[in-house]
């Protein structure tokens, strides 16, 4: 098992992970990024993500997609966006390799906070992060606004 920081010529196995996590949620059709995407997008002059891979015997395996953000109340924080490990790696301990780096990232960044979203049915993803020490936040919920939503409230105020 390797960990390490992902590169651009990556990004097509990250995708098939970011699929099979999206099928894993029962969004099968809802990934639209593409490697193109991906390679612009975390590899340009200033990144809007960065990753870690997990390989095993040369082979892409698993995958931690992350990026900064500013909170007003702590400053500097990291977001976990996604956490991935195919479903034949599962339970290898490539996923708590994987968090572990991220966790390391955000003490060499002196970030605040690191912090992500999990569904309420993931009860394998609730428990790791509870018994890792993370606080599973109850009373806040995820607003969202998509391609169609923001264009729909736009219209509204012409």
């Amino acid at each position: 098992m390797n960990i390490r920081k992902g590169k651009k010529e990556d990004m097509s196995a990250v995708l098939k992970l970011i699929q099979e996590l999206a099928k894993f949620e029962n969004e099968p059709n809802a990934v639209v990024v593409t490697v193109a995407d991906l390679e612009r997008d975390g590899f340009e002059s200033l990144p809007l993500f960065y990753t870690f891979v997990a390989e095993v015997d040369g082979d892409i395996v698993g995958m931690a997609l992350y990026y900064y953000r500013y909170s007003t109340w702590k400053g500097r924080t990291i977001h976990l966006e996604d956490l991935i490990v195919t479903e034949k790696m599962r339970g290898s301990g490539l996923g708590f390799a994987l968090y572990t780096e991220i966790m390391k990232q955000g003490k060499k960044d002196g970030v605040r906070r690191v912090e992500w979203n999990v569904l309420d049915w993931n009860t394998p993803a609730l428990d790791f992060y509870e018994k890792s020490g993370a606080v599973v936040l109850k009373d806040w919920l995820v607003a969202q606004m998509d391609r169609n939503g923001i264009d729909n409230f736009l219209t509204k105020l012409q």
